[in-house]
């Protein structure tokens, strides 16, 4: 082996220790799959809430900007605690879909305003649920946690398909053949370089996956690239733009809203600790990483930044990878500041079509149901724990597959249980935790 090959094994090996120092360019490629894997998602959200409240163009590129913004800073925030808010893990920080159903019930109602008022008293509620994590730990074990995860994973696949279908069901060519052939190609090659590849090519398979279809796609079908020429290479953020507004009902169901998505942070946290270190994550892991999603919530709704939770598709990417040096995530972040504040940046991301994501994400997801399932089987698969998981996830997916089931409910009930699986499965795995009473016995064989 020459110097320089050995240097290069030597660099590829720090990337899987947490304060691992790998080069540059072994550390970037990594860095920037994360960033594909999360960008998509991260600007969607302030995207459908702009069109849902019929904001103009400008403002829709304002809390675009503002996405970005807020999801690097709550990953550098998350990678380097500041007085205990962070959790000195890895992980990617994204404006969470889940929220969707609350931001659309409360904008509707009171207009964007509310929204940036109710997160900024919810996000700040949740920081004392991060301090108290040590105490309240005990509610949420892995048959708790793994159940959300797992209903997370579950929930994905949904997205993952309609990505490898063409990104939207009503639009006519949605289902096209090409459609799934670049799809299935960009799966092929990242599996191919997941169970085949070494070094290098073993932990950038998701990337390769994208490069190779992105460039199918540019010469089967084409890319428009009129946002990029369009968009601004610099622009700033606006504080206050929306102003602040605060009504009774708007905050409590965000603060709902925080509540779950700290058990979804539980959940992904303890997967990120599992996946990429073999060991369970501490209370003061647990606890940091939700104050400092809290903290990061507040400035985000001074800026337009919409609420954020660790983006499971990454940590998903985490498990598979194995890749935990905090220069790579410190690289993610850094970009995700200079997308937001360079628009020309973030529309080039844009560019890759659904398919090639949808290809490549799926593994992602795939992933995530695992980490679920993993964290459910650390504790005895007996009666008790398989109804309470069992029972929670036919009721969450089942209720949020049929929500007209939920049609003469009132309409909060239905944005909040029957668009996702994930709030009526922690509610009920949750509650059966803890009213079943505990079960030692040795777990029954089929």
């Amino acid at each position: 082996m020459s110097k320089e090959q050995a240097a290069n094994a030597r660099s590829t090996s720090e990337l899987f220790k947490l304060n691992g120092k790998p080069s540059f360019r072994v550390a970037f490629p990594q860095a920037m799959q994360h960033v594909l894997a999360m960008l998509v998602g991260n600007i969607t959200p302030p995207i459908l809430v702009a069109q849902l409240l019929g904001l103009p163009e400008s403002d829709k590129i304002l809390l675009m900007q503002a996405a970005m913004l807020i999801g690097g800073l709550t990953t550098l925030v998350q990678l380097f605690p500041i007085l205990g808010f962070g959790m000195g893990l890895p992980n990617v920080m994204g404006v969470a879909f889940a929220y969707m159903p609350i931001l659309s019930a409360i904008g509707l109602s009171y207009g964007i305003s509310a929204i940036f008022g109710a997160q900024l008293v919810a996000a700040f509620v949740s920081i004392f649920i991060g301090m108290f994590m040590g105490k309240i730990r005990r509610f949420f074990p892995p048959i708790v946690s793994g159940t959300v995860v797992l209903s997370i994973g579950l929930s994905l696949y949904t997205t993952a398909v309609t990505y490898m279908a063409g990104g939207s069901s009503k639009a006519e060519t949605f289902g096209l053949p090409k459609y799934w052939i670049i799809a299935l190609i960009v799966l092929a090659v990242t599996l191919a370089c997941n169970f085949f590849g070494k070094g290098y090519v073993k932990v950038s398979g998701m990337l390769i996956g994208i490069g190779v279809g992105y460039i199918i796609s540019l010469f089967w079908g084409g890319i428009n690239f009129d946002s990029v020429r369009t968009a601004d290479w610099i622009a700033l953020p606006r504080v206050f733009k929306w102003g602040l507004e605060f009504h009774p009902s708007a905050i409590a169901s965000m603060i709902l809203m925080y509540i779950v998505q700290a058990v979804q942070t539980i959940g992904d946290v303890s997967s990120t600790a599992i996946g990429g270190f073999n060991r369970e994550a501490t209370d003061k892991e647990l606890g940091g990483a939700i104050k400092g999603q809290g903290i990061c919530g507040m400035v985000g709704a001074c800026i337009g930044g919409l609420p954020t939770d660790p983006y499971s598709q990454n940590v998903g990417l985490i498990v598979t990878t194995k890749v935990v040096a905090k220069r790579v995530f410190m690289i993610v972040g850094v970009i995700m500041l200079v997308a937001g504040f360079c628009p020309k940046f973030g529309a080039v991301m844009t560019t890759i079509p659904y398919p090639v994501l949808g290809g490549a994400t799926v593994t992602v997801f795939a992933a995530i149901t695992m980490s679920g399932i993993q964290l459910i089987t650390q504790q005895p698969m007996n009666y008790r724990n398989r109804m309470i998981v069992g029972i929670s996830l036919a009721l969450g997916v089942g209720v949020s597959s049929l929500s007209s089931s939920l049609q003469f409910m009132p309409q909060d009930v239905q944005n909040i249980f029957g668009t996702s699986p994930i709030v009526l499965s922690f509610l009920i795995s949750f509650l059966l935790n803890i009213i079943v009473p505990k079960d030692d016995s040795v777990p029954e064989e089929d």
